[in-house]
């Protein structure tokens, strides 16, 4: 025993250890969120928000608790906020990069849908025929939608609508969007449509092989093989229909095509570009924009209306796009996602090749870089069309008309000198 009454000095290695505790002690971030509470508070959220409305809509008990049956939150889906916490704010250099236009039309991408799309012809061809002459959308259209969503129905699509509809409404950024289709999928499921464990979705919730979100399917969906249901999980002929109905419905305007890759002599000004900028196609081409086929354009095309399409701006291929270009853009809000569908149809349906003009190496740059260019854009008194981090056109025009008010050539197209520039 020490008569001074201290203690002995712990060794080194001991203190280490202590010190190594606290400092692990005070870096780790807060108890994850109580998943056992949050699973009691879904279940809650299900009676007193979820089966009032559900009733209101004719869903019948039955079948509401054969849909939330073993049902749990999926807590792997993205953009959630579990009771009593926040919203993220993402680091802005955490945020996905725009890739390169010419990467959504990779060699893998297109020659697979179009190979697997000449054979779903041969197949299907008195449905597709059925649907063309009922809806006045093309065939080769339906196919390129089909392939570019669930690749003709051969995409695994594994996960529980309920669930994954249950889990967003319940706690994601976009809560209430998701409470409303997750009582159109009850809605769905009451109707004998499918039944509820058999309702399989995508992570965000779309449907079947035409990936409907649920208000869709209620909106679109269609008996393709006289059964009496809407079966867009299992059946193909009513894929097809259900495809062409959510066309129609959407102003698809038959006789017409969905566009042409076109020349576009440097006369013409890429901030021409967007739908609200048409004329007659005859008048684009007294303007010197040319079909790449050396062809003519058809002669009921030059008396309707046409719109100039850069989705690359002067980096990569142009297009005169029609009316049903947009109503492609309707099925997803995305310029390539809309070109991609039409080429490949053509390519189905015609044996087209690939576009003449070559995607430019641009792209790459992250989305927030490209959210700050446009709100210094709009500071500028340009119209965007929202500081989102995507280049649409009205951010590419936009990137034009500063281009050419400054004395710079026009690209119409984000590239980091463009960036930089207008963040100086």
């Amino acid at each position: 025993m020490l008569s001074n009454g201290l203690r002995p000095a712990l060794p080194l290695l001991t203190l280490l250890a202590l010190l190594a505790l606290l400092l692990t002690l005070f870096a780790t971030p807060a108890p994850a969120q109580d998943r056992a509470g949050a699973e009691r508070q879904f279940r809650v959220w299900l009676e007193r928000t979820v089966w009032p409305q559900a009733r209101a809509k004719g869903v019948s008990r039955r079948t509401f608790d054969a849909a939330f049956a073993g049902v749990a939150l999926n807590w792997d889906l993205p953009d959630l906020v579990p009771p009593g916490t926040k919203p993220k704010t993402p680091k802005a250099q955490r945020q996905a990069e725009f890739g390169a236009p010419g990467k959504y039309f990779n060699r893998g991408a297109v020659d697979g849908a179009t190979r697997v799309g000449r054979q779903m012809a041969q197949r299907h061809a008195a449905a597709l025929k059925r649907v063309e002459a009922k809806t006045g959308v093309p065939g080769r259209i339906v196919l390129g939608i089909w392939g570019r969503e669930s690749g003709y129905g051969r995409a695994a699509i594994r996960h529980d609508a309920f669930a994954v509809l249950g889990t967003k409404g319940f706690m994601s950024t976009r809560a209430e969007y998701f409470t409303d289709e997750l009582i159109a999928a009850l809605q769905i499921a009451e109707a004998g449509h499918v039944a509820p464990r058999a309702m399989k979705s995508s992570w965000a919730g779309a449907l079947g092989q035409p990936q409907f979100m649920p208000s869709s399917f209620l909106a679109h969906a269609a008996d393709g093989d006289g059964d009496g249901r809407a079966d867009i999980w299992g059946s193909q002929a009513d894929t097809i229909a259900s495809i062409g109905s959510y066309l129609k419905r959407h102003g698809w305007v038959p006789g017409r095509d969905w566009g042409f890759e076109v020349t576009v002599p440097p006369s013409v000004s890429c901030t021409l570009e967007g739908p609200d900028q048409g004329r007659p196609i005859a008048e684009w081409e007294a303007m010197g924009i040319a079909r790449v086929s050396g062809r003519p354009f058809p002669a009921q095309e030059l008396r309707g209306e046409g719109y100039l399409l850069m989705p690359a701006g002067r980096h990569g291929p142009a297009f005169i796009v029609t009316p049903n270009f947009y109503v492609l853009k309707a099925y997803n809000m995305s310029d390539l996602y809309a070109l991609f569908v039409g080429h490949v149809g053509d390519r189905i349906r015609f044996g087209m090749g690939d576009f003449t003009a070559r995607w430019g190496d641009v792209g790459g740059l992250y989305r927030s870089d490209i959210a700050a260019m446009q709100r210094a854009l709009e500071r500028l008194g340009h119209d965007v069309g929202g500081a989102d981090g995507l280049p649409g056109f009205r951010t590419r025009r936009s990137i034009g008309r500063w281009q050419e008010a400054t004395g710079r050539a026009a690209s119409c197209f984000p590239d980091a000198g463009v960036v930089a520039a207008l963040a100086d």
